[in-house]
């Protein structure tokens, strides 16, 4: 872990602006990663893909970001936050230009499935750097009776920009073309890593709440020897299914299913975005608050199963009849954005139970285990879903995703280990 050194004295206040940094950062590298599969009909046509094509272009993203996690975690809390950010943004940016310039269709001229494929496994190798930079930043800037509440608002930036992507980004692809897309992505990029640059910095002073706790974790094997942070991390990637079946291929279920048009499609995706920002903040204070992380995440769980599987009844219900009825649309629609709401409402309260499990000095490596099983699910579901398409249709797709969050639920909220227990209390008695 690099410390600082600087005898440069901050504000109180100064840990506000490292969250905006981390909202900014995040933010950028969320219009990518969400934004692009808002486009996935007009990519669809004008890459010339069909399904199982598509849902490859758009998994080889997350399957970049999964590779790239830990290692950027591990760099994080060896060299800090602020060198990782700058580094992974600007990158990034450059890559994003690149693909602006030599992955683009015009005309006669269709790119290559390696070019766009490739363009966009590098920009999810470079953009794996965010996650866990910005989370270790809120975890050494933020005492833990506010942790819960500043991680949730640096998780709202995926939401936020996933919620920018469905209103921006279509548009932007249907009137002016994939470049001028790219080049608005490296643009974002760019002013995340000029926020970092500016805010980010390491902590003079340790936030002073639960140290012994921490402390006591500290002594403990590092992360990657902790079964109770693997257990976790596997529980938030398995729970993102769900949340990337809708972010994948929600679009194309509303267009082909649905019979939606452009407009009532960009809606729907934006209300699942703002409505998931919402709960985020809000679920961060609330369990601040009453110190209730692991019941939220039960509850969250469980109706995530429960509305997918509604979801799934509510399309074999309607059969082949989805666009004869005005109201069966808009059931489809609402039932739809609830299970998109819910299934990504959890993020920030998880994150901030895995950071403070693994401790401050390591939630780099932590955060970089989770987002590692988060986009191995990013890279698997776009996959999948043609396959589910094609054995059953609509409705295994979202019953497959209802099973998804019920195997999560044990896994994201074990029971603690009697010994972590005890190391607990034992460091808390000698404290008092």
């Amino acid at each position: 872990m690099t410390h600082s050194t600087s005898s440069v004295s901050y504000s109180p206040r100064h840990r506000w602006k490292v969250l905006a940094a981390g909202v900014a950062a995040n933010a950028a590298f969320s219009v990518a990663v969400n934004g692009i599969p808002m486009t996935a009909v007009l990519m669809r046509t004008g890459y010339r893909l069909d399904n199982a094509m598509l849902g490859l272009v758009l998994g080889l993203m997350g399957l970049g970001i999964a590779i790239s996690e830990l290692p950027w975690g591990l760099l994080t809390d060896r060299w800090g936050d602020r060198p990782v950010l700058l580094m992974g943004l600007g990158s990034m940016a450059v890559a994003l230009v690149a693909m602006a310039l030599w992955a683009v269709p015009g005309g006669a001229h269709i790119p290559g499935l390696g070019w766009l494929g490739g363009g966009l496994l590098l920009v999810g190798l470079l953009g794996g750097s965010v996650n866990g930079a910005s989370g270790r930043a809120v975890m050494t800037w933020f005492d833990d009776n506010e942790r819960g509440l500043a991680m949730s608002v640096r998780q709202t930036a995926v939401p936020l920009g996933g919620g920018i992507g469905a209103l921006v980004l279509p548009f932007v692809a249907l009137h002016f073309g994939f470049a001028a897309l790219y080049g608005l992505l490296a643009l974002l990029c760019a002013l995340g890593a000029a926020a970092s640059w500016a805010w980010v910095h390491e902590p003079p002073v340790a936030p002073r709440s639960n140290k012994p706790v921490e402390a006591a974790t500290a002594a403990k094997a590092g992360p990657l020897r902790d079964a109770r942070v693997w257990r976790i991390a596997a529980g938030i990637g398995i729970l993102c299914a769900p949340q990337f079946a809708v972010l994948s291929f929600g679009t194309v279920f509303l267009h082909d299913f649905g019979h939606a048009g452009l407009a009532a499609i960009t809606a729907t995706m934006v209300l699942v975005q703002v409505g998931a920002m919402v709960m985020r903040v809000w679920s961060g204070r609330w369990t601040d608050r009453r110190r209730n992380r692991p019941a939220y995440l039960r509850a969250c769980s469980a109706l995530s199963v429960g509305l997918f599987a509604g979801l799934a009844l509510l399309v074999m219900a309607a059969g082949t009849h989805a666009a004869d009825s005005a109201a069966l649309r808009m059931a489809l629609v609402a039932l739809l954005a609830a299970s998109g709401v819910c299934v990504s409402a959890w993020h920030g309260v998880a994150y901030t139970e895995l950071a403070t499990l693994a401790g401050a000095a390591r939630a780099g490596t932590a955060l970089g285990m989770a987002n590692t099983s988060v986009f191995l699910a990013c890279f698997l579901t776009p996959l999948s879903i043609p396959h589910l398409l094609a054995l059953q249709g609509w409705p295994l797709v979202w019953l497959v995703a209802s099973a998804c969050a019920l195997v999560a639920m044990p896994l994201l909220v074990p029971r603690p280990a009697v010994a972590d227990q005890k190391l607990a209390k034992t460091a808390l008695s000698r404290s008092t």
